[in-house]
């Protein structure tokens, strides 16, 4: 399986963020994507997802799914967690995992993984940041798919938290999955590509 971007541009506004980009991915390798904020990361992320409109350039997995949008053979962890603060834990976790399709792990299973066994039956609006942003890591072991697009995948998280997630992308680069991670810190996943995007363009004064 094979992650290729060809000549993709990408504005915001009135304002270019990238153009001309291009990178590829095999099977058990992660592309670890950094630069200054405003430089297009998010986006990035976001237009492999198909969350985006492609300007220009195109993006194929080979070895995938032909007739299955990318984006459905991708787990998306954005910078918003994506749950319901009324339902519990393990609620909101087991929707993901009816909604994503190919189950993986139960989610009791996924819940010990990212340490949140214990807080299963707990609204999720009584979590701190960082225990949201463990469930939002939990979709990725629930369900089965190939590439992982993950924006700032440690924030919020403590040591311990941070050298879980780093398990869980080597176990999944290990299994021959894929993935992209838009980041500012340090990210420890084993076999990786760096993309460094350039220094944002800043409209002068009128």
């Amino acid at each position: 399986m094979r992650l290729i971007a060809e000549g993709l541009s990408c504005t915001r506004g009135s304002r270019l963020l990238f153009q001309d980009l291009g990178f590829s991915l095999d099977q058990g390798q992660a592309l670890v994507v950094t630069g200054p904020n405003g430089t297009g990361k998010s986006s990035l992320l976001r237009l492999l997802a198909g969350l985006a409109t492609l300007q220009a350039g195109t993006v194929r997995l080979e070895g995938g799914l032909s007739d299955v949008p990318l984006g459905e053979q991708a787990h998306y962890l954005g910078h918003l967690d994506a749950h319901k603060a009324a339902l519990s834990v393990s609620e909101n976790l087991a929707f993901w995992r009816t909604v994503l399709g190919s189950p993986a792990l139960s989610v009791d299973e996924a819940l010990a993984e990212v340490g949140l066994a214990a807080l299963a039956r707990l609204p999720v609006a009584v979590l701190s940041a960082g225990q949201k942003r463990r469930l939002a890591l939990a979709r990725l072991i629930v369900a089965r798919r190939p590439l992982w697009l993950l924006d700032e995948p440690t924030t919020a998280l403590d040591i311990s938290a941070q050298a879980r997630v780093s398990a869980l992308a080597r176990d999944h680069l290990a299994s021959g999955g894929l993935i992209v991670a838009a980041t500012h810190a340090p990210l420890d996943f084993g076999t990786t590509q760096e993309l460094r995007l350039g220094t944002p363009i800043i409209a002068s004064a009128a």
